[in-house]
């Protein structure tokens, strides 16, 4: 069995005046209330190592899931079908994927615990509150470590960092590390080879 729910992508407001009716289609809003009660039910109480069981329910709302792909129990995904994750890819438990426009992992990309992926706002200046949307991106082998915020529009180049508790709502380069609020450049990542690991040998220091 597999849901194709028709979502629009409004460019509207939000409903967030009185008075003010949502711009969500019907479907929508009855495609995100069914996916809230299979989450609850069935995705939020599998036991942890039913990674394939996820992926398996992920995919039935229209997400696009590499086999190797693993998503916790615990992390929270807006719309399934605004999300792809690439091979060798990781949600961890708590991240909250707010994704109201497309959320793409590509292969080797990692979401750490608690860290937030928000594609959305609201125009401050529109009396109406306009909803505004703009996808994430996470480049090959990028990493977004614990208690991040990534906000909407946000391209991860490849093999980027940013670092624990950062909060980023600008682009970042191929390999920079970025931490802090709002983040900033702090280095640049270098990568050892393996050839060089294997031969340090055993750690020193030991007895």
């Amino acid at each position: 069995m597999r849901i194709e729910p028709a979502i629009d992508q409004p460019a509207g407001a939000l409903a967030a005046l009185p008075g003010q009716t949502s711009s969500w289609s019907f479907a929508n809003r009855c495609a995100r209330g069914l996916w809230g009660m299979v989450w609850l039910i069935l995705f939020r109480l599998s036991p942890r190592p039913c990674f394939g069981w996820r992926r398996w329910l992920l995919r039935c709302f229209g997400a696009k899931v590499h086999q190797t792909a693993l998503v916790y129990p615990s992390t929270r995904i807006w719309a399934p079908w605004n999300l792809e994750m690439g091979e060798q890819t990781a949600m961890a438990e708590q991240v909250d994927c707010y994704n109201v426009a497309k959320v793409t992992l590509e292969p080797g990309a990692v979401v750490s615990q608690y860290s937030y992926l928000c594609t959305a706002s609201h125009d401050i200046t529109d009396p109406s509150n306009r909803l505004m949307s703009r996808p994430i991106c996470l480049g090959p082998r990028a990493w977004v470590a614990a208690r991040c915020f990534v906000g909407m529009g946000v391209r991860l180049g490849e093999g980027a960092v940013v670092a624990a508790g950062a909060v980023v709502v600008k682009p970042v380069e191929a390999w920079e590390v970025v931490g802090g609020n709002p983040a900033r450049f702090l280095k640049k990542r270098e990568l050892r080879s393996r050839v060089r690991l294997q031969d340090q040998g055993p750690a020193q220091g030991k007895s």
